[in-house]
């Protein structure tokens, strides 16, 4: 059974960091590619951060230069470090797979960029 469990969130000032981790278990975590997905209320969810087996990072230009994603195969976690965060970027923050035809998301953790 896939699973997967954010933890990291929280209330930050603008210009304030934090970084999200996500745990895996249930796949052999090195083979599969990660991402980093948030959904604000009202809108759609959409992805700030990709990461592939291989270590190759994607970012939309919205957070690029500010997140970054990496991941540590030894402890089947991927991290979404993020910077310089401003008051758009609050929103629930959750990670996600793609395991045998299917999308695996985890419950997601709440960041509030907010003085």
């Amino acid at each position: 059974q896939v699973q997967l469990v954010e933890s990291g969130g929280g209330l930050v000032q603008p210009g304030g960091s934090l970084r999200l981790s996500c745990a895996a278990s249930g796949i052999i975590f090195s083979l599969y590619n990660m991402g980093w997905y948030r959904q604000a209320p009202g809108k759609q969810r959409e992805l700030v951060a990709s990461i592939t087996r291989d270590g190759s990072t994607n970012y939309p230009d919205s957070v690029k230069g500010r997140f970054t994603i990496s991941r540590d195969n030894a402890k089947n976690t991927v991290y979404l470090q993020m910077n310089s965060l401003k008051p758009e970027d609050t929103a629930v923050y959750y990670c996600k797979t793609h395991y045998s035809a299917r999308d695996y998301w985890g419950q997601g953790t709440q960041v509030t960029v907010s003085s």
